[in-house]
This record gives C-alpha cells, structure tokens and sequence, in this order.
C-alpha cells in the first residue's frame, strides 16, 4: 500500500514540503514513547503518536519508518517540520485519535 492510498481515509493534513506519497506502507506502529519506538517499530512503518518535537524526527529516521502521523490533532513545530523536511520524513497530521487512526490504517492493510 502507498501513503497516498492512505491520505484521505485518515484525512490527513501534510506539514512537510515532502509529502512522500509514492512511499510503501508496510504497518503501523502506535507509541508516545520514543524509546519504546526505537526498540520495537519495524521499518517501513506508520508512526502514530502525539509527540511533535524533533527528537520524533531522530527516531523515525534512525528507524526508516515511512512517515510520522500526529494525532488527536496534534501540529509539529517549525524546528520539527524544517528538521523532518531535511531528513526526508513526511509528517502529517489528523484530527483522529491514535486508536481510531490504528484502527482505519489496521483495516484498510489487512
């Protein structure tokens, strides 16, 4: 599946200047805890969570996970778009809870 597949179902707001909608989805990965991320998150994965700093950035790139989706409406700050848009990490963002989008992005995989 492609992240834009994935776009309008989790309606989804794109903060980066790269949106990376060609990438493949492989999964998903739910965590606000970065270290729990970097232990257990597969690349290839969605990242959704409710962080917004940069150091989501540092994790999703040291993980090669495929994108990072803020939820509950949750908006990076400039330092964490200018950073991801650097790194080539789409971020984007929906008004979904994090076990709503789990559950849209479970469904449409499966």
């Amino acid at each position: 599946m492609k992240l834009s597949e994935i776009i309008e179902p989790l309606k989804l707001e794109k903060h980066t200047k790269f949106g990376g909608e060609d990438f493949d989805i492989s999964w998903g990965y739910a965590s606000d805890l970065l270290s729990d991320v970097m232990g257990r998150a597969d690349a290839g994965s969605i990242w959704f969570t409710i962080q917004k700093h940069p150091n989501i950035v540092a994790v999703a790139t040291l993980k090669d996970l495929t994108a990072i989706i803020l939820t509950s409406d949750s908006k990076p700050d400039e330092e964490t778009i200018s950073k991801a848009d650097e790194n080539g990490i789409p971020i984007y963002s929906t008004s979904y809870s994090t076990f709503e989008a789990c559950g849209i992005l479970y469904n449409l995989i499966k």
